[in-house]
């Protein structure tokens, strides 16, 4: 009943940080400056999420971790305070946070289990290129249900043989009559066991480029035709679901068509615009949580007489920590505030998925060196961390793949300069 009753406390105050948004981010509101300090606002809600990871998933973490049980009594709970689809625009039934916001929230889901939050921030993934592309009726029906019970969503684009190389998918749609038949399969997809629909990249013209060659479509996961692999056993991130999807002669309504044929790679990428620095902030979320449980063992552990935190050795590692985190949080707000102003944010994003992404796995490591032999044992929770942080460098675009982008914007910052 306690528990209860603390649950719907929070919602509540994550409610009204809601309507308070709302009423901010009118269209006939000037865009705000940017600043370093946090409003009431942001700050109830990244405290509703931080007590809640608190309670909740920190002391559940380990056991995902160890059976990689999906988390649903979590996400049912997270749901319920408003922690799940927060970025869903209000008129379809959610807060319309914007990136920034989410990203606060996403932060602090990752410093308790990158794992659980991973499963929830997929939804955004899947949700995004919905949000940027559908139609009003679209809307409605998948967005809007998202926001009336606990459901999951999957971004089926990775393929088997493309992954970085988007643009070498295979998996097809043939249009017939009203309807697209789907053939392909799809690999390392997020939620795929857990989804109620996926957005999915198919072919529609393997004649065009690939700017135009690919359309994306909303399919029903109970569609016929699909089937779902098993779960994948990863090396990391054990409470989320990954799977691979195939596709068989699925049957997908014109209707279900997401924006104008042949503009699929484009809303896809676009998607990347609003979740890279969402993925960044969970990376921070990581990496505070290294630090933070470093720098708590150090005040705690002696060597040669004195705290190891005393230890010049050990000083330095945390304050390299500490400055590769607020760098990289610094980062994922600029990205994440541009795109909020509705202004291009690629290369800043870029930079906090690589800065933020590399950010974690340092981190996580020099936690583990700092820990000594415990770090390297299961009963110590920065093994796990070190063991998590890892696919932030590859999912969401490598860390290759961001420097690509990051260094073809430079050239091109080059080249204008010279003009």
């Amino acid at each position: 009943m306690l528990r209860t009753q603390a649950l719907n406390a929070l919602r509540k105050s994550s409610r009204a940080f809601s309507t308070s948004l709302l009423s901010r981010s009118s269209a006939s509101a000037p865009a705000p400056t940017l600043g370093f300090q946090l409003s009431e606002d942001q700050l109830s809600v990244q405290e509703t999420a931080r007590q809640f990871v608190r309670e909740v998933v920190i002391p559940a973490a380990p056991h995902h971790d160890k059976t990689g049980e999906y988390p649903v009594d979590i996400i049912k709970q997270a749901w319920e305070l408003g922690l799940v689809n927060c970025h869903i625009p209000t008129e379809y039934g959610g807060l319309g946070f914007g990136v920034f916001d989410s990203a606060l929230v996403s932060e602090q889901l990752a410093y308790g289990c990158t794992g659980i939050q991973t499963a929830i921030e997929a939804n955004t993934l899947a949700e995004a290129p919905v949000i940027l592309a559908a139609s009003d009726a679209q809307k409605k029906k998948y967005l809007g249900r998202m926001t009336e019970e606990p459901l999951m969503a999957a971004y089926c684009v990775t393929e088997p043989g493309a992954g970085s190389d988007v643009a070498g998918a295979r998996t097809n749609a043939v249009k017939k009559g009203d309807k697209w038949i789907v053939n392909g399969q799809k690999m390392w997809i997020t939620n795929g066991g857990k989804a109620n629909w996926y957005f999915l990249l198919a072919k529609t013209d393997p004649e065009a480029n690939a700017g135009k060659a690919f359309t994306g479509f909303i399919v029903d996961a109970d569609s016929p035709g699909i089937s779902v692999g098993r779960k994948e056993w990863n090396m990391g991130q054990r409470a989320s679901d990954t799977r691979g999807i195939t596709f068989e002669d699925v049957e997908v309504p014109d209707e279900n068509r997401l924006g104008e044929v042949g503009q699929g790679f484009k809303i896809a990428m676009g998607a990347f615009d609003i979740t890279r620095p969402l993925v960044a902030s969970a990376a921070v979320g990581l990496a505070q949580r290294a630090m933070d449980e470093a720098s708590a063992y150090a005040l705690q552990r002696k060597t040669m007489g004195k705290y190891i935190i005393d230890h010049q050795a050990v000083a330095f590692m945390l304050a390299d920590m500490a400055i590769q985190i607020e760098a990289s949080r610094m980062m994922v707000w600029r990205a994440g505030w541009l795109r909020d102003q509705n202004k291009r944010n690629t290369y800043y994003a870029s930079i906090a998925k690589a800065l933020a992404s590399e950010t974690a796995n340092k981190c996580a490591s020099d936690a583990v060196q700092i820990f000594g032999g415990n770090g390297f044992n299961t009963e110590y929770p920065v093994e796990k961390l070190m063991r998590d942080a890892k696919i932030f460098t590859i999912y969401e675009g490598t860390s290759q793949i961001q420097r690509l982008i990051i260094s073809r914007a430079v050239a091109d910052m080059a080249k204008h300069n010279q003009k």
